[in-house]
């Protein structure tokens, strides 16, 4: 099993670094790095699609589970790329990854910190919070409670990310001068970032069914990549970042003091 890994984690990782170099020229060309936000779902639908073609030749794994992973993680990431693409047309950079950045792209060093600060560890963040899926494609269910427990906590986190998506898409689709200074209703009462929950959600139930279901020892290996991915979200480019914008608006200060930043609980007067 080892062995079949080691295939599946190289090729995986060649093809995550040939789709973020893709994703590279591509920003070069439009002066922007949030292109790669669009990118990010895709890497891995690329890494599910990948692990399950290699783990199939090496006649590893077991082909109903690898059906199953390769359709949730299809399903998660072509929304997420979807939405991402159909909000950001038409937009400059994200604040996020310009503060990121520090320079604009006319500066001479732009692509190099581009790459240092942006394309290269998100590269790595895909290979690293993809590793349940690598190691689904060449081990068998051995915990078959773990697969429909993580079904469940897949659907749930993916209703919670695009129902919450949904409700500020429609805040923003209002007149700004006659809508709400800060979107509390819905999701959005119960906490600031339900999109980012709802995704980390997703990725624990994906490694429910694709970690954990290969065995005790195979889900304690890869438990990093939902801790990773959940942290990232919350703590590294999602939640906390996004909030250093945000937190310049009118009536932020009063929302933040009722509403928790990232896990929900019920909306407080």
């Amino acid at each position: 099993m080892v062995t079949d890994w080691l295939v599946v984690s190289s090729v995986s990782l060649a093809a995550v670094a040939v789709a973020m170099a893709a994703t590279a020229l591509v920003a070069r060309r439009l002066g922007r790095v949030s292109v790669i936000d669009v990118t990010w779902g895709l890497g891995f639908v690329l890494v599910a699609v990948v692990s399950a073609a290699v783990g199939m030749a090496l006649e590893a794994g077991q082909g109903w589970r690898d059906l199953i992973v390769v359709i949730v993680v299809s399903v998660w990431g072509g929304r997420l790329a979807w939405h991402i693409a159909r909000r950001s047309r038409g937009h400059g950079e994200d604040p996020r990854y310009a503060e990121i950045l520090g320079v604009g792209v006319d500066d001479p060093g732009w692509t190099g910190r581009a790459v240092r600060k942006a394309f290269v560890p998100q590269a790595l963040a895909i290979w690293l919070v993809s590793l349940p899926l690598q190691v689904s494609a060449v081990a068998e269910v051995r915990l078959g409670w773990a697969v429909w427990a993580g079904l469940l906590v897949w659907a749930g986190g993916l209703t919670f990310e695009a129902v919450g998506d949904a409700q500020l898409a429609a805040y923003r689709a209002q007149p700004r001068d006659s809508r709400p200074r800060v979107l509390e209703t819905g999701l959005w009462g119960w906490t600031r970032h339900p999109n980012y929950f709802g995704d980390a959600c997703v990725w624990w139930g994906i490694w429910l069914l694709a970690g954990l279901a290969s065995g005790w020892l195979p889900g304690l290996l890869t438990l990093a990549a939902p801790v990773v991915m959940t942290h990232v979200l919350r703590n590294v480019t999602g939640a906390r970042l996004l909030e250093r914008t945000m937190s310049q608006r009118p009536g932020w200060e009063e929302y933040a003091a009722r509403v928790p930043l990232f896990f929900p609980r019920p909306p407080r007067s």
